[in-house]
């Protein structure tokens, strides 16, 4: 009942319960990525989670008995893109609360022990319809909850070393949903910061962000054909970027965060473009 009172008071007047100073200390040592953070940056990103594990959910699905470590764990690395954006309106932000609105659709998060099978079906061009399954290491549903499996979440340190975050990738396909109408596919295009990178407008910068992510995609895309066909080398990146631009914004976006030195040799040009979007204030100075 308190923290349920608590979710519901504005931030500015509620009392969280504090992230004891071991359990944090424990989950910045687990996470590289999340350590070389300076100590600014890791005060922001706690007082963050902090607020988030007030607002959020957590339920353990088929038996998956979720602890206080595994929720900081998944919140550390949802809040990371956080640090240093701007509102969802575009507007720059004073209090770093009011980052957690890009989060603000949902309250749920479903943990699975493993990964999950779902059954899907499409219609191609001729109205035949396909029944198939996905495997799914989690999911993110505009206006629902969010799914993710705790077998990824434990590897995020092994898997940074591949570009490879699921918690951040599921995230920022929240990010990429705000604005889109029900029923609408995210295409990798979320709402871009005022000013976008020198832009006189929001027209201006959409273009710049479609052009820059369109060539970015484009490329890769080839990259993935021609190991397939040709057996030319892999891309670094998991092959799941070349699914569709959603797709390539949330994959690229893991690398962006948890390797971001191997991903610039990789993307320089989305370098750029994701310090115009993730940190707007330090690219306008």
């Amino acid at each position: 009942m308190i923290d349920l009172l608590q979710r519901l008071l504005p931030r500015s007047l509620r009392q969280p319960t504090p992230v004891p100073d071991a359990l944090w200390q424990s989950t910045l040592a687990a996470h590289p990525f999340l350590s070389a953070l300076d100590s600014t940056e890791q005060g922001r990103l706690r007082l963050l989670c902090t607020h988030f594990l007030t607002e959020k959910e957590f339920h353990g699905a088929n038996g998956l008995v979720l602890t206080d470590a595994m929720a900081l764990a998944i919140a550390a690395q949802a809040c990371l893109p956080l640090l240093h954006m701007h509102g969802t309106s575009g507007e720059a932000v004073r209090d770093p609360l009011k980052l957690l609105d890009w989060y603000g659709d949902f309250v749920g998060i479903v943990v699975q022990p493993g990964a999950v099978v779902a059954r899907r079906k499409t219609t191609d061009g001729a109205g035949v319809v396909h029944h198939y399954n996905e495997v799914l290491a989690g999911e993110a549903m505009d206006r629902g909850p969010l799914m993710l499996s705790w077998e990824e979440v434990a590897h995020a340190s092994e898997a940074a070393e591949s570009g490879s975050n699921v918690v951040i990738h599921e995230f920022v396909h929240k990010m990429d949903m705000r604005g889109i109408s029900l029923g609408e596919h995210p295409d990798g295009a979320p709402p871009l910061p005022k000013g976008f990178l020198g832009t006189r407008g929001a027209s201006e910068a959409r273009q710049l962000w479609r052009d820059t992510m369109q060539t970015a995609f484009d490329a890769f895309r080839e990259a993935v054909a021609m190991a397939e066909r040709f057996g030319a080398e892999r891309p670094w990146l998991d092959d799941y970027a070349a699914k569709d631009p959603a797709e390539f914004f949330a994959v690229t976006c893991e690398a962006y965060f948890v390797n971001r030195e191997r991903f610039a040799q990789d993307f320089p040009a989305l370098v750029a473009l994701y310090d115009g979007f993730f940190r707007p204030a330090a690219n306008a100075q």
